[in-house]
């Protein structure tokens, strides 16, 4: 999870919104990134689509079925479908998405039936950091609108 919380700090440098995800299958790291959307005007540049892609490259192949993904914040409806039709062993966060989360806070996709995989979830894992990240950013936003 530091590696993920250190692609989230990179997102936070470049003015993103921090998230961070890493990619890890026996014990290596195949896979990383961080939120770049605002950089690259792209709607899907999100942590865990740029680590699948980068991930999928290194290993030649788009099933990630030993891998796991550590991510600083629990994924959105699209991340989380990716990382199930990636076939994402276990999905690792650190801090629940009230808003946007897709494993179980607002919605429950891990669960579904008609899912070809379903990733073990584990959360609240260095949770305390991912969250100050967060709050750093809209800390960083507020003080924009005052200058």
């Amino acid at each position: 999870m530091d590696e993920a919380l250190s692609e989230a700090r990179k997102a936070l440098d470049k003015g993103e919104f921090p998230v961070g995800c890493v990619i890890v299958m026996n014990g290596e790291i195949i896979g990383r990134g961080h939120n770049v959307r605002e950089t690259t005007s792209n709607p899907t540049a999100h942590a865990e689509i740029i680590a699948l892609a980068e991930a999928g490259k290194k290993i030649g192949n788009w099933r990630l079925d030993n891998a796991d993904a550590y991510i600083t914040l629990e994924p959105c409806p699209m991340c989380t479908q990716a990382l199930i039709l990636a076939r994402i062993r276990k999905i690792i966060f650190g801090a629940k998405n009230s808003k946007l989360g897709a494993c179980g806070t607002v919605w429950d996709m891990i669960n579904d039936p008609d899912n070809i995989s379903h990733p073990i979830v584990i959360q609240g894992v260095r949770e305390y950091i991912s969250i100050k990240l967060i709050e750093s950013f809209v800390n960083s936003l507020r003080n924009k609108s005052y200058e």
